[in-house]
């Protein structure tokens, strides 16, 4: 999306940008539902078709998603609704959607993660591959509002340093879209000093914030190793010494491995109750994969940033 330069400064400025474009679009994205047929997903595809984010295409067994969705007083007879019987057909009917044009983004519904993931990366079914897929979680910094991501919380087990320059590439292209041109990219790890081999992550974050500076991401400066309070606090960064342009003012946190992500982003979740949006980039097509757990607040975030990424055309290169 070109039509004009956007920033994203609140996960509510998500929905009402997408509207705006919607609305002079004159329509909605849509977004092909794998595997409909339970209360979490009907509820946040409705409120995503409600808030005028995106309009939702039912993909599963239609008997038990309407059943389910009399249960829980929501009218889905306005959706398109392809019944098939499995994950497989459901998995082919969403690909086939989104080729034809007929779909921008997919949502994961009873379907595990990683069989959605294997499909979209089916040489000959899936989407043409824009690098490697991984999940980044926007969020807004508790006490300031700000806008930052979190990354990879949810794909990547424990990625080398090829597979996190690419995570990395994700979230820049992310944060571009929301209209941060030279994003700050914090290398988490548990010192700001390079102690190799006894914490290898150490040293992938110094060879990334190598490759920061020749360039690599494009208009981007990155920081590593550092530690999470010094990349978010300006404040720590001062009493600690700790003298960089990303001190204190990232915008990008990325994580050693899907552990220590995963319980950043549970933290932030369940002990700061922060709304998130998350997504899975990298592939042609951006993939909302929501969780049982997560608020509904969450969940049509999580939609709106997707479709807000379907319009610009990420994943944006340097």
């Amino acid at each position: 999306m070109r039509d004009r330069p956007v920033r994203i400064e609140r996960l509510r400025d998500l929905v009402l940008a997408c509207r705006g474009l919607a609305r002079a679009r004159g329509g909605m994205p849509r977004v092909a539902v794998v595997r409909c047929a339970e209360g979490f997903v009907l509820r946040a595809a409705k409120a995503a078709w409600r808030s005028g984010v995106a309009e939702p295409v039912l993909i599963g067994d239609m008997s038990a998603a309407r059943r389910r969705a009399r249960e829980l007083g929501l009218d889905i007879a306005r959706f398109e609704a392809i019944d098939v019987p499995d994950d497989q057909a459901a998995l082919d009917a969403a690909l086939a959607l989104y080729k034809a044009g007929a779909a921008q983004l997919l949502m994961k519904g009873l379907i595990s993660t990683a069989a959605l993931l294997k499909a979209v990366l089916d040489k000959e079914k899936g989407l043409p591959p824009k690098g490697v897929l991984s999940h980044v979680a926007l969020f807004e910094r508790p006490g300031s509002g700000r806008l930052m991501c979190l990354t990879d919380a949810g794909v990547n087990i424990r990625p080398n340093l090829q597979r996190k320059a690419e995570i990395v590439r994700n979230a820049v292209g992310v944060m571009r879209a929301l209209g941060v041109k030279r994003p700050r990219i914090a290398m988490l790890a548990a010192t700001e000093k390079v102690n190799f081999p006894a914490m290898p992550a150490t040293l992938d974050a110094d060879l990334i914030a190598k490759m920061a500076e020749q360039g690599e991401f494009g208009p981007a400066l990155a920081a590593g190793p550092i530690s999470l309070d010094i990349a978010i606090s300006p404040r720590a960064a001062r009493v600690k010494g700790y003298r960089h342009a990303v001190a204190g003012r990232a915008d990008i946190l990325c994580v050693p491995d899907i552990e220590s992500g995963n319980v950043l982003y549970k933290s932030l979740n369940s002990f700061c109750e922060v709304d998130m949006a998350g997504i899975v980039a990298g592939s042609e097509a951006p993939i909302v994969v929501p969780s049982r757990g997560d608020p509904e607040r969450t969940k049509l975030y999580s939609i709106a940033l997707a479709a807000w990424l379907a319009a610009c055309g990420c994943r944006e290169g340097p």
